[in-house]
């Protein structure tokens, strides 16, 4: 569970790190169940946006007590799960990931989810771990973005410049099996890999279901096929429409 101070330091700072660390056993599972995944898909070998489309063994980590007992803290007992995703930066080549605000992509209303991020690989500086900008979430407000086109990056759309004093950024590093937890609202991003250690990372992500996962936005092709799940509690909404409950 997570300490007074811990919950203080989300709702304050946009995001905590746990005492909580996944198993070595579990944390080799899932690069297992990757190199699977990539073996059908190679497609998916540097990014897989919604794992839970392609191979529904990944909802096996989201089921962990623990971590959503942390999330509970955070967001509500009631906690549906409507995403996870790979995100994998092999060594000398992985791609930078823009200052962003996830909900930008998000149909989700309203707007609220707690990102569980885990570190499958030591998570460094060198390597390209996450920054986030602490306390930008606070407004809960999506700030403005702009499509960026670059061939060197993961994701298309980048906050506009003046919202973002790189000066502020802190630096995530985290061991593999470690977590992080941050709010939908928190402006992040990554550098590039040039180390020679991959930087892998899935993500959960969990909404409190008094939110509705709106397919009918059409924020992104997934939207429509992306199977949500009553993880814990109940649907306070009643709208939304689970796989399973």
């Amino acid at each position: 569970m997570l300490s007074p101070d811990q919950i203080h330091q989300y709702h304050e700072q946009g995001y905590v790190i746990p005492d909580y660390r996944l198993s070595d056993d579990t944390i080799e599972e899932i690069k297992i169940a990757h190199k699977r995944l990539i073996a059908k898909s190679p497609q998916f070998s540097d990014y897989c946006g919604a794992l839970l489309i392609e191979d529904l063994s990944f909802l096996n980590y989201a089921r962990d007590q623990n971590i959503l007992d942390m999330v509970s803290q955070l967001i509500g007992p009631d906690i549906a799960l409507w995403n996870s995703s790979f995100f994998a930066k092999p060594a000398k080549i992985g791609t930078r990931t823009p200052w962003h605000q996830d909900g930008e992509y998000w149909p989700i209303t309203p707007l609220a989810t707690c990102t569980v991020w885990i570190a499958l690989d030591d998570a460094t500086i060198s390597n390209g771990c996450l920054k986030f900008l602490p306390g930008s979430h606070k407004d809960k407000r999506l700030e403005s973005h702009h499509l960026n086109n670059s061939d060197d990056i993961a994701l298309p759309l980048e906050l506009d410049h003046h919202h973002i004093d790189e000066s502020k950024a802190e630096a995530i590093e985290l061991e593999a099996g470690q977590i992080s937890l941050h709010d939908v609202f928190l402006m992040h991003a990554s550098e590039a890999n040039r180390s020679n250690q991959p930087r892998r990372g899935m993500t959960l992500r969990y909404m409190p279901t008094s939110s509705v996962y709106r397919r009918d936005l059409n924020k992104s092709p997934q939207d429509t096929k992306r199977p949500v799940f009553l993880i814990r509690g109940i649907d306070q909404s009643g709208e939304n429409d689970f796989a399973l409950r």
